[in-house]
């Protein structure tokens, strides 16, 4: 199988992440069937998909027709077997080996020896979860960046019994999809987050010991680095929780301290201040 074969894509969870491969996978031409448990999730990413649409039209980068082609591409549906026949699957499902386990017994039932299983986890062991499917060696990581459709990084990392065909085809898929991709190993953190995370925790850190401001620190990232957002402005668009919880994934894996959350992360997602979402993070962000 090649990408040039493959007409429709399936993608399971329709989270921020799922829905911004939904709308890339449809604007590059794919059929897209998407599937989330929660009715409301479902209604959800239609509706954030659509708004994008129209502010692309406004901004004429796409026409009032392309708009309705894309989004006459794309089906909605909380039944996993919708996804039967798909080839190609992007998994987008909570960050959890037991979620991630429980949705592939579930399409293992139901697809066929051909599909392609891409599971987009930031910091899960994807030779880990291709021991949980039936069939190994068509499963691959394919880690997106949010928002999908601005960033244009695709890590794509194969397990332990990953083929080099399946490897291959993620390869094409991420191009296909207007992104560039990068292959790494099955570590923890890949490339991004191995980086990334240590790096948030560590501003935390120094926020922590009173080293300076969350303002100063953001405002020294940005002009003495050139980055476009400061680790705090980072951390409450992604979810202060996300930080957390990852920190602690790699963490136990590798028994390394620079993944340990500083205790203000871990105190700051037990209070719920987890950024722009609940209107507090490291800045406030008043209701609109």
């Amino acid at each position: 199988m090649n990408v040039e074969e493959i007409k429709t894509v399936g993608v399971v969870g329709a989270g921020s992440m799922g829905t911004g491969i939904i709308q890339v996978a449809a604007q590059s031409g794919f059929e897209v069937k998407a599937v989330d448990v929660d009715d409301a999730a479902c209604a959800r990413a239609s509706k954030a998909i659509a708004k994008i649409l129209e502010r692309l039209v406004a901004k004429e980068k796409i026409t009032e027709e392309q708009k309705k082609q894309v989004l006459g591409r794309i089906s909605f549906s909380t039944d996993v077997a919708t996804l039967k026949g798909v080839p190609f699957l992007f998994e987008a499902v909570f960050e959890s080996v037991d979620v991630k386990k429980a949705i592939f017994e579930k399409l293992d039932a139901i697809c066929g020896d051909e599909v392609i299983y891409a599971t987009n986890t930031s910091s899960l062991s994807i030779t880990e979860m291709a021991s949980l499917v039936k069939r190994p060696a068509k499963f691959i990581g394919m880690h997106f960046f949010n928002p999908v459709p601005v960033m244009k990084l695709v890590e794509v990392i194969p397990a332990l019994q990953t083929g080099q065909e399946t490897t291959d085809l993620a390869l094409a898929m991420a191009k296909k999809l207007g992104k560039t991709a990068i292959t790494c190993k099955d570590t923890p953190g890949f490339v991004v987050n191995r980086l990334l995370v240590p790096y948030m925790l560590d501003a935390a850190r120094i926020l922590e010991g009173g080293v300076a401001s969350a303002e100063d620190i953001d405002t020294a990232m940005k002009l003495g680095c050139g980055m476009p957002m400061g680790p705090f402005e980072l951390m409450d668009y992604t979810g202060v929780e996300i930080s957390y919880y990852v920190g602690e994934i790699f963490h136990n894996y590798t028994k390394e301290a620079r993944f340990a959350p500083p205790g203000l992360v871990r105190n700051m997602v037990k209070a719920g201040y987890l950024g722009k979402k609940t209107g507090k993070g490291f800045y406030d962000y008043p209701a609109k």
